[in-house]
């Protein structure tokens, strides 16, 4: 993960240490953008994409620890509903491109102060939230402007694993990632 100056990595990981809520955009970030549309029974069409399992068990992980989780998609998708509710998502926000109001929702509802929320973005659109977020991510296949605006990058692509990479060092920040690694019977 590349860490944006003037940030430190050590002031990422006192932050990172605080985040009540993790908050993401849905098509570059939790996918890799690409959207399939492929005929139903009947010939119409349907959207579907692709969703990384590593980010999705990882997203399951914060559940446990009491991490909420939601999107902000400017885009409506049946297959972003389902993932959402598999990996546990506290909110879930589509055909939105003006994102401020649902993030001030969000701050509303989970009792929380901005600072607490990390958010995952990789388009224009994203960097109003990024920057009322405690944290921001890109991921490696994000904007170049969005990139300079996170408050970090992370070393993979959306799609492929870079919510798991945020989430690995959320669990790590708050001193939970060795726990986890015991129950999963990994070496530490």
């Amino acid at each position: 993960m590349l860490v944006n100056p003037p940030l430190t990595e050590e002031r990422l990981h006192q932050i990172a240490a605080n985040v009540k809520v993790l908050l993401m955009d849905v098509d570059g970030v939790l996918t890799d953008g690409r959207l399939y549309l492929v005929p139903d029974s009947t010939g119409a069409m349907v959207e579907t994409k692709g969703f990384d399992s590593q980010d999705g068990i990882a997203l399951r992980w914060l559940t446990w620890f009491d991490i909420k989780t939601g999107v902000i998609s400017g885009r409506e998708s049946p297959a972003t509903t389902e993932r959402a509710r598999q990996v546990g998502m506290s909110w879930v926000f589509q055909g939105h491109i003006e994102k401020i109001p649902l993030f001030e929702r969000i701050v509303a509802e989970a009792k929380v102060r901005p600072a607490e929320i990390a958010y995952v973005g990789d388009d224009l659109t994203d960097v109003v939230i990024m920057r009322r977020a405690g944290l921001s991510f890109a991921p490696a296949n994000a904007r170049e402007e969005v990139q300079r605006s996170a408050t970090a990058v992370t070393a993979a692509a959306g799609g492929s694993g870079a919510v798991r990479e945020v989430i690995e060092l959320i669990l790590k920040a708050r001193g939970l990632w060795n726990d986890l690694l015991k129950k999963y019977e990994v070496t530490i």
